[in-house]
């Protein structure tokens, strides 16, 4: 009876795990959601330079963790590589709030920004994918409670999402910046003092054994032909990646961190599908995310305008006034957070309904209908600022591209997320994880590159796009209404040939 009752719940180790993650975000959202007001109207960067500083954070941040997982399950385990990346977090965080403490921008204080963004960047590569791994552990294989304990951990990465903002943007917008940062690192620190005080006591396997202690070392890749990744294709890897990276940085002249996302990018899909070990089944499994990967790009290309181009508009172009209280520009990137915590209940429960019934979609066609969602999204706020008031567009435009982005993000990130983990065949499980976030990289990384194309009213001259002057907000919208509604129907038009690639798989 005992058994029975400890199945309904939770193991406790689950809500240290919880409020470790719910900390951490508040962290990381805390800091972005003022990082490109920080750096305009501080630092006096002017928009392009600021979206391409943002671009090639947010595209690292989903870099690092190959990294970061690597040296965990060959070194240190979990529990340490959790503790040193919130340690480098928390550091980071301190070295922006130096940053923004000094009177006027001067070359410290761009050395600050640098070597804090570098103690984020590296410090969220050992904690990104060492906290999610031990979820998992915490239950038997086969546990049905497993899939619960997902949902409940990423409503506290949700939860920190939207509080963040509230806090960190409220601190920075309306005292000082400083304090945004100061309260980010505080919130990191907190994270910290909540693993460390409780995980010898509750993050412990369901047989009482301490988890996370030693690295996991049965994981690492093996270097042998037919199992993992070739000495041969580790040649190919590094050097396709050194050409790739090359090419794109001097014959392209893209920056060098936009080159090693890209680069990287493109060369490890290609190394891995071209494994001989691979079966013609396991390869079109295989070619079937890769492919996705592409759709997956263009989706966070324009998602991620939130902490970007959109925080300009909510800035400059939106009228904020709610009853008289002028609400802070860095309070709308809590919105996504809070939809995402009511809506994905409703969604996952539509999914359940819909399997059985034997009507559920196959990935791909949801994933194609998360970028007619993103399409929704800005073709309505293009709408809304085709003729804006003196006062500012209402902020009823803002809040109905979070609702359908929201809605577009539930139909395609956790699905493409499960969709790797169903196809991926075992030997290869954590490699593909790793490039299904490089294509999350690559996203994050142009996104900077769009918003740098902003239309400015302060500039003399406005970027051109493939020859399009953009010169109005409109314009610029509709430029993004293009790259997801044109996905949107190539990924649907493609999704019959995808479903028979899957083999079966759901």
């Amino acid at each position: 009876m005992d058994q029975t009752k400890a199945q309904k719940g939770h193991p406790k180790g689950l809500y240290v795990l919880f409020a470790t993650e719910f900390w951490e975000r508040f962290s990381y959202y805390g800091m972005r959601a003022i990082f490109m007001l920080f750096m305009t109207e501080k630092l006096f960067f002017d928009k392009d330079y600021a979206s391409n500083i943002y671009g090639s954070y947010t595209g690292l941040v989903y870099l690092t963790p190959l990294i970061g997982g690597y040296v965990a399950d060959r070194y240190w385990g979990n529990r340490r590589s959790i503790f040193v990346g919130g340690l480098l977090m928390a550091i980071g965080q301190f070295f922006l709030f130096f940053c923004a403490s000094l009177p006027q921008a001067n070359g410290l204080a761009t050395t600050l920004l640098w070597t804090g963004l570098a103690f984020l960047i590296f410090g969220n590569g050992f904690f990104k994918p060492n906290i999610s791994t031990m979820v998992g552990q915490l239950y038997k294989d086969g546990d049905s409670r497993k899939d619960s304990a997902y949902t409940i951990f990423y409503m506290g990465i949700n939860g920190g999402a939207f509080v963040a903002p509230l806090v960190c943007g409220y601190l920075g917008e309306n005292v000082d910046f400083k304090w945004g940062f100061l309260s980010a690192g505080v919130g990191m620190l907190l994270s910290l003092v909540i693993f460390y005080l409780t995980k010898n006591k509750y993050i412990v396997a369901p047989d009482g054994r301490q988890l996370g202690v030693k690295p996991n070392k049965s994981n690492d890749v093996k270097i042998s032909s037919g199992n993992g990744v070739s000495m041969q294709q580790l040649v190919i890897l590094i050097v396709g990646i050194a050409v790739a990276v090359s090419g794109i940085y001097f014959i392209l002249q893209v920056d060098l961190w936009g080159a090693l996302i890209y680069g990287m990018t493109l060369v490890v899909p290609f190394v891995i599908i071209t494994d001989k070990s691979l079966t013609k089944i396991e390869k079109d499994k295989l070619w079937v995310i890769i492919i996705i990967m592409i759709f997956v790009i263009f989706f966070w290309m324009c998602f991620e305008q939130a902490g970007a181009s959109l925080t300009f508009f909510a800035n400059e172009q939106t009228n904020r006034n709610v009853f008289g209280w002028n609400m802070p520009a860095s309070y709308f990137q809590s919105f996504n957070a809070g939809f995402i915590v009511i809506l994905a209940p409703i969604i996952s429960f539509m999914w359940v309904k819909l399997a059985k019934k034997g009507f559920e979609p196959a990935a791909p066609y949801k994933q194609s209908l998360g970028l007619g969602f993103l399409a929704l999204g800005f073709l309505f706020i293009a709408l809304g600022s085709k003729n804006i008031p003196t006062a500012g567009a209402s902020i009823i435009w803002l809040t109905g591209l979070y609702f359908l982005h929201t809605i577009g993000e539930l139909f395609l990130s956790p699905i493409g997320l499960s969709m790797v983990n169903k196809l991926t065949p075992g030997r290869f499980t954590s490699l593909m994880m790793g490039i299904w976030f490089m294509a999350i990289a690559t996203g994050n990384k142009l996104a900077g590159a769009m918003s740098s194309l902003y239309p400015d009213p302060k500039l003399p001259k406005h970027p051109h796009l493939l020859g399009i002057e953009i010169d109005s907000l409109y314009t610029y919208f509709m430029i993004f209404v293009g790259f997801s509604g044109i996905a949107a129907l190539i990924l649907l038009v493609l999704c019959r040939r995808l479903q028979k690639m899957m083999h079966g798989v759901k």
